[in-house]
Parts: C-alpha cells; structure tokens; sequence
C-alpha cells in the first residue's frame, strides 16, 4: 500500500494505474503500544461526555481540594494531559516529537495562552511582553526539534494572536475596517510600513490609549515573525471570533506584506480561514487573488471552525445574521469548496502557495488526497495535512506512512498553564470530541485483537 500511494503521488502526475484511496481502518494503530491506545480510549471516551467538558474547570479544582495537588496532578499526568500535551520542559516535548516523528509525523508547536478579558492580570502589557518571550522561545524550540532525526520539511508553529493583542482592540479595529467608512489609516500598507520602519503609528480613530496599544502590538508581532523567518519557522496564525477576525486578518495582511515576499523565499505568515462561515470561501477567493497580483506568497490552514455555539448565541442575542453555515452539511460543502480553491492555486503557483488541511473528518482527508493525485500535486509539497496531538490518530499515522506530510498541533507547558487551556479548546470543539466515535471504535478494536486475540 506504502509503495503504491508513492508511485501515484509523484511530482510526474496521475498514474496510469488508477486511483487507490487511503485506508482510514486503524490498521497503522500497529505502530503504537497497547498503554497508549488504552490511555486513547479511555480519554477519548470520557471527553465525549457532555458534563465532563461543560464543567471541566469546576471539576479540576473539585479535584485538587479532594485528592490534593500531587495526586489530581499525577491523575491528570497520566490522562488528559498525557494525551494531548507534549510535556512541560523542552527535553520532554523533545522525546514527544522524536515519537511522532519515528510514526512519519511532523510538530506544530503551540504555546497555550490566551486573553482573560475580566483578568487584570491577564490583559495588561506585562503580560503580552511574557507572551512575546514564550513565542519566541517556542520559534527556537520548533527550530531545534527540526535538528533532531525524522521527517524533513518545512518547520511550522501555530501562533495567536490575541496572546499578543486585546481582545478589545481587535473589537474596535474590527468595527473600523468593517464598516462602509473604513479608516483607509488602517490599511495593512500603512501598518506594514510603520513595522518596517520602526516609527510610532497615530490613526485619528482611536484615541490615545489604543494607539498606543495598536503600536506596541505591532512591535511584539513584528519581532515574532523577524525572529521565525530568522530560524527558518512558518507561522501560521489562528482565527477567533468573528468579532475578531477583521481585525486579525488585518494584522496578519501587514505582515503578509513584509515577509511573505518571493526574495523572503515565504510563506512565512499563514492565515486560517474557516469553512463554518458562509463567507469563508468568497474571502478566500479574495485573498488568494489579491496574493497573486501582488506577487506575495500565499499561506493558509483550511479549518472547519471551533466557535459554532458562541457565534450563534451572540448572534441570537444581539439580533443579528447568523455568521455560521446552517448545518453540518453545509459546513462539508463549504470545506471542500475552499478546499478545491486552493488546491487549485497550488498546482498553479507551486511553492509561493502553501495549504495545510486542518480536518479530522476522513471524507475531507481522503479528498484532498485525491485532488492532489489528479493534478499533479506532489505528496511531500507544498500541501501538508494537520490533526490535534492525540486525536484522529488513525488518519494521521495512514497519511504519514504513506508519504505525505502531517502536523499535529503540540500544545505543551505546565500543568497550571494547559489544563485550563485544553478545557476551553474542549468546549469550543465539542463536536470533534463528540465525533470521534469511529476512533474509539478502532481504537476498542485493535485493543480487543490485542488483549483478546479477536478477529
């Protein structure tokens, strides 16, 4: 099957043979050792039940009162936080991707911070300065695991933005560029010009203390990217909220401009664009076009979205349009949609257009494989797939045995710093956790042959 998938996904084009689909069965669950799809199973099962992830914040300080902190710690240790964070110290993540990669498969490393909007702690400059230094610390640590022996390729590093940036700038940025007056002084060749050149930056509509915010935010983005294009990491910046991510998109424009030029030998800075929202596709054509006149490098990780119930609860209560495609079909459309679009700019742009697919639905998977073969794609291009660390493993480790180029997104750090991190991506990917009935049930099935000699 290996030799197979590599004779139809070379450089030189369609094989004569036909079409041969990955097998999403569970059979490269062989690689792993029976502890680890014990611990899978079970974690997987217990995040999929509803009071678990709804209370989860409530429940881990239930259990530090009750158990004390060393034992709920080593009970979290050999559970949620075994299976989806790397470790706390750079030898741990470093043992934690040595793993991966010996299973063919690649490190997106993420830091886990994010805003607290009713944190005075959590929201002032002091803090997104400890942000900037955990970032650029995790560029040097993603530039030396690609040190280590395993898969070689492009070194990528999921970064947001909202770690470095309020929440309520983003807002009024948001309110200011959506609207028919857009403020032309926030253009992203106006923002990218006063990164370059390093001088202060006043727009007229926004009053002294957000200018100031604005112009330190830029500075903290500006020396990320120096620094990743520096050690040679692609960053790829995530979406939020649509209340947000004009704003967001705005940031990440800036910065296109800077570093994604052909001399940078970019795509340095990657945007997400969500399949979720019904004007994804039309924004992503935009973009994709507007990249190409401008001669700029082009990255992007193709999601589905995170944020369904928030966004249709505010929606809701503030009267408006829902944002969100109206079911899950339409979200499936959608995906391959943007899918199709950018597979398409790939195989004609070739290395200045850069696409990861960021799904854990094997159909989505197993189409864009195919896409790939028909035109012409190569399996270890410009095209890489991503799934969560400890997640959709059984897709995961068929792609990497077959050649392609995968990314699990590895977040690591302290106990304190993840668990609270995991809990909220947790709610906000319900229907992921929700849906991985079908790992589950490979995962029971290989344990049963296993344990049980069962056919």
């Amino acid at each position: 099957m290996l030799w197979t998938c590599r004779v139809l996904y070379s450089p030189a084009g369609p094989s004569v043979r036909g079409w041969q689909p990955l097998r999403f069965d569970g059979g490269a669950f062989h690689l792993k050792g029976t502890g680890e799809l014990m611990r899978a199973l079970l974690v997987l099962r217990l995040c999929a039940w509803p009071p678990l992830v709804t209370h989860g914040l409530a429940l881990q300080a239930w259990s530090r009162r009750l158990l004390g902190s060393r034992l709920s710690g080593a009970l979290l240790r050999a559970s949620v936080y075994g299976q989806f964070v790397a470790g706390e110290t750079g030898e741990e993540v470093k043992d934690c991707v040595q793993q991966l990669q010996r299973l063919g498969l690649r490190p997106l490393l993420a830091v886990p911070t994010e805003e607290e909007p009713d944190s005075a702690v959590k929201t002032g400059e002091a803090w997104y300065e400890g942000n900037l230094k955990a970032m650029l610390r995790c560029v040097d640590l993603s530039r030396g695991l690609a040190e280590t022996p395993g898969p070689a390729g492009p070194i990528l590093m999921q970064l947001k933005i909202t770690a470095l940036t309020s929440t309520w700038l983003c807002k009024e940025l948001t309110s200011r560029v959506r609207g028919p007056g857009a403020s032309v002084e926030l253009s992203p060749e106006r923002l990218a010009e006063a990164m370059d050149s390093g001088k202060d930056l006043q727009v007229s509509c926004l009053n002294a203390e957000q200018n100031q915010h604005l112009w330190a935010s830029l500075s903290r983005l500006h020396c990320v990217v120096q620094h990743a294009r520096t050690q040679h990491v692609r960053l790829l910046m995530d979406a939020e909220y649509t209340s947000l991510n004009p704003a967001l998109s705005l940031l990440v424009a800036a910065l296109a401009l800077r570093w994604n030029s052909p001399r940078e030998g970019g795509p340095w800075v990657w945007n997400t664009y969500q399949a979720y929202l019904k004007d994804t596709h039309e924004q992503l054509r935009r973009d994709a076009e507007a990249a190409d006149r401008a001669g700029l490098a082009f990255g992007v990780k193709l999601v589905r979205g995170a944020y369904l119930d928030k966004e249709r609860e505010v929606a809701r209560v503030q009267r408006t349009e829902d944002p969100t495609q109206p079911d899950y079909e339409a979200t499936s459309q959608s995906y391959s949609r943007c899918l199709e679009l950018m597979l398409t700019h790939v195989s004609r742009r070739g290395p200045l257009c850069h696409l990861m697919v960021a799904s854990h639905n094997e159909e989505s998977v197993r189409h864009a494989t195919k896409r790939m073969w028909e035109l012409g794609i190569p399996l270890d291009g410009p095209v890489c797939f991503g799934q969560l660390l400890g997640m959709c493993d059984h897709v995961s480790l068929a792609l990497g045995q077959a050649g392609y180029a995968v990314y699990k997104s590895i977040p690591y750090g302290s106990l304190e710093e993840v668990i609270p991190y995991l809990i909220r991506r947790a709610q906000e990917n319900r229907s992921v956790l929700q849906g991985a009935r079908r790992e589950q049930e490979l995962l029971g099935r290989e344990l049963r042959r296993r344990l049980l000699g069962g056919a």
